[in-house]
C-alpha cells in the first residue's frame, strides 16, 4: 500500500475532503439547533438509531465527517484508506437517498426536486470506490512488474 496519495489524486481529495470537514464542524457548531432534525432524518432511514441520543448522535456523525475530511485532505493518508472510508460512509448516506420517502420519483431511482440534494451524495460513492479501485489495480500490476 502506497504511503503517499498519488499527485493526480489530491484534487478530488482535496475537493471532497473539504466539504466533508466543513460538514461535520458545521454539525459541531450548531448542535443544539440541528441536532434533532439531523437524528430525525437519520432514524427514519435507519430505524435503529432511534434510541440514540439525538445530541450524541449528531455529535458522533460531525466527529466522523471531521476525520473523514481530514483523512482526504492529508496526503500522508493512503488514498486505499482514505477511499474505503469515503466509500462505506457515503454509501451510508446514499442510503438515506433510497430509504427517505419522497427522495425519488415514483417508481425509480431519478431524484425528486426534494432528493436532489441526497443524490449527490452517489457521487461520493463513486469517488470513493475509484480511489479504493485505482490502488487495488495498481498495486497488482506494481507487484506482477516486480516494483
Amino acid at each position: 500500500m502506497r504511503l503517499l496519495a498519488r499527485a493526480h489524486q489530491m484534487p478530488v481529495r482535496l475537493a471532497v475532503g473539504a466539504f466533508v470537514l466543513n460538514s461535520g464542524l458545521s454539525k459541531l457548531q450548531g448542535l443544539d439547533a440541528a441536532a434533532d432534525e439531523i437524528h430525525g432524518t437519520a432514524k427514519t432511514a435507519y430505524p435503529f438509531l432511534g434510541s440514540q441520543d439525538p445530541r450524541d448522535f449528531t455529535r458522533t456523525l460531525g466527529r466522523a465527517e471531521v476525520a473523514l475530511g481530514t483523512a482526504l485532505l492529508v496526503p500522508l493518508v493512503p488514498s486505499l484508506v482514505a477511499g474505503a472510508a469515503l466509500t462505506a460512509f457515503s454509501a451510508g448516506l446514499t442510503g438515506l437517498y433510497l430509504r427517505l420517502p419522497g427522495m425519488r420519483q415514483e417508481g425509480g431511482l431519478r431524484p425528486s426536486p426534494q432528493g436532489i440534494p441526497l443524490a449527490k451524495d452517489t457521487w461520493l460513492v463513486g469517488i470513493g470506490a475509484s480511489l479504493v479501485l485505482e490502488e487495488l489495480v495498481k498495486s497488482r500490476s506494481e507487484r506482477r512488474c516486480g516494483r
